[in-house]
């Protein structure tokens, strides 16, 4: 099977670049025959649009925005293909529940439907990062243990401001200062560092868990 995976930003293509091939060799350690994928990331999760009909500029880089058509052109391109779409985006401030539902609407809307697997991280991505600790501490050593302490796994907490508190000189108010796009890179380097370091099988993240296992479920039809 191929899997063509869309994330909104770029720190999350880095991330899933590390931990996708360990997710489709499962425990044993054996890839699955044939299983291959690309990711797609963009410039942030924008918002489904009213009536799902996506804005009027087909190069917009914001995920939800363009859902509708990309979802669409999905179903074209993949019909009678081998293949699955992954829509990751991050839960941030929103309702978890109220944000599937929706991008579950966009999905039953296309005419044909491409096999999808669509998914949230609660409440970021970092959060699947800080459901590994051993490999944060093997990523950063001089890690500061009490903002790792004091996580609670996907809770809706400011979650990178947490690992930056953790691994960031200064915290997280030294890097909020430099705004955007140093956050961003920031952000791009603990996928680099922390990812290659991720037990998959381990880790502590509801939200990871249930993309991996989605992810499998779908590798295993093949």
């Amino acid at each position: 099977m191929h899997f063509e995976i869309l994330v909104e930003d770029a720190s999350g293509g880095k991330l899933l670049e590390r931990v996708v091939p360990g997710i489709i060799c499962g425990e044993g350690g054996e890839a699955e025959q044939d299983t291959t994928f690309r990711i797609h990331t963009y410039k942030g999760i924008g918002h489904i649009p009213k009536g799902l009909k996506p804005g009027d500029d087909p190069q917009g880089r914001l995920l939800l925005d363009q859902l509708p058509r990309l979802l669409r052109g999905y179903g074209r391109s993949l019909k009678g293909v081998d293949a699955a779409v992954v829509v990751i985006v991050d839960q941030d401030s929103r309702s978890c529940r109220e944000l599937k539902q929706d991008m579950v609407a966009v999905l039953r809307a296309c005419d044909p439907k491409p096999t999808a697997l669509l998914r949230i991280a609660i409440e970021e991505i970092e959060a699947w990062l800080l459901g590994d600790r051993a490999a944060i501490e093997r990523a950063y050593p001089k890690a500061k243990r009490g903002p790792l302490n004091e996580y609670v796994q996907d809770a809706v907490c400011g979650t990178w401001e947490i690992l930056a508190d953790a691994v960031y000189p200064g915290g997280s108010k030294a890097l909020g200062k430099l705004g955007y796009p140093v956050i961003g890179q920031v952000k791009c380097e603990w996928a680099e560092r922390i990812g290659p370091e991720l037990d998959v099988e381990r880790n502590a993240s509801k939200s990871f868990q249930v993309f991996r296992d989605g992810l499998r479920r779908l590798a295993r039809k093949t």
